[in-house]
């Protein structure tokens, strides 16, 4: 049995690889919608509240209204040093590499695993005409390829 819980936030990002529009600094109104499998014990498979408990409020406290940044962007280097000098504390949401739509779904399929979730399926949106859908085969492949190696290492010392 599927379960399909939708979650939106906004965040500003760039791509540096890029030589086009995508480059500059800009944001979005995300919307994800999780496929998760759950089994029936008795009555009910899962509580829509147990989804929103966790997923909601990690949502907002590390994604939205925040920036998605790759560590290795030299603007990262520079919001941190603004940071230091300013006393300013800026969300960044730290990438090990692109912030493209591609690494936030592997991202945020491997953050929504870890809470517990059997997560089938990730839809992210980033436009209004543009979404990624990402499984779990896309997930295992990136996982097993260790294309995100660095980023596994951050996260697990979390």
């Amino acid at each position: 049995m599927i379960i399909r819980k939708e979650y939106k936030f906004y965040a500003a990002h760039r791509n540096e690889e890029l030589q086009d529009k995508c480059r500059n600094l800009h944001g979005h109104r995300y919307g994800i919608v999780c496929h998760f499998e759950v089994q029936r014990t008795g009555s009910y498979s899962t509580l829509f509240s147990d989804f929103d408990d966790k997923i909601g409020p990690f949502l907002k406290e590390k994604y939205d209204h925040g920036m998605l940044i790759n560590v290795n962007d030299p603007l990262y280097t520079t919001l941190k040093s603004h940071m230091a000098t300013h006393g300013e504390d800026f969300k960044l949401c730290e990438f090990q590499g692109p912030t493209s739509v591609e690494n936030l779904a592997y991202k945020l399929f491997t953050e929504i695993t870890r809470m517990g979730f059997d997560l089938s399926l990730l839809e992210v949106q980033e436009t209004d005409t543009s979404v990624i859908s990402y499984d779990r085969e896309d997930w295992a492949r990136d996982n097993e390829a260790q294309v995100f190696s660095a980023a596994h290492a951050i996260d697990s010392a979390q």
